[in-house]
């Protein structure tokens, strides 16, 4: 199951991958929802290896993850790894620079299944796949809205 969808920053190109390549801000984010983040690799700059044990609640359940940068091609593409019980994810950003100071952030997830409980977990989303993309877009939407508003406060 795939939820892609792309928006337009008014920034360069290497400013929003630089944004993008601030993982210390994104697990600050995380632990203050509440989530414990944890650093699984010994490396001192973005690359392919890096990578995060993470435990949240959703549901009613607790939940663990670990992440890991697959592919880093500075500044065009980042590809992470995540992987629970049962669910393998792919989450895909791809930069494309509109002009010098115009970039396109295309952002895509791919949820696959990997055991039963997961392809019914799965199954209940494609279920729900409109208002969940809806979800989605406006979620992407915002954070490309707050990468435009860092780059000009910076």
């Amino acid at each position: 199951m795939k939820f892609s969808t792309k928006e337009d920053i008014e920034a360069p190109i290497d400013a929003v991958f630089e944004m993008l390549c601030d993982f210390e801000t994104f697990e600050r984010a995380a632990m203050r929802r509440g989530s414990e983040v944890q650093r699984i690799d010994t490396m001192t700059t973005p690359g392919v290896g890096m990578g995060w044990r993470a435990a949240f609640n959703m549901r009613g359940k607790r939940r663990q993850v670990e992440i890991e940068v697959i592919t880093f091609e500075r500044p065009e593409e980042m590809v992470l790894e995540c992987r629970s019980q049962g669910l393998l994810t792919l989450m895909t950003v791809e930069l494309v620079a509109l002009s010098k100071s115009r970039t396109r952030i295309m952002l895509s997830f791919d949820i696959k299944p990997l055991n039963l409980s997961a392809r019914l977990l799965v199954q209940s989303l494609k279920l729900a796949k409109t208002s969940l993309t809806k979800k989605y877009k406006l979620r992407v939407a915002n954070f490309a809205k707050s990468l435009e508003e860092r780059y000009s406060r910076a």
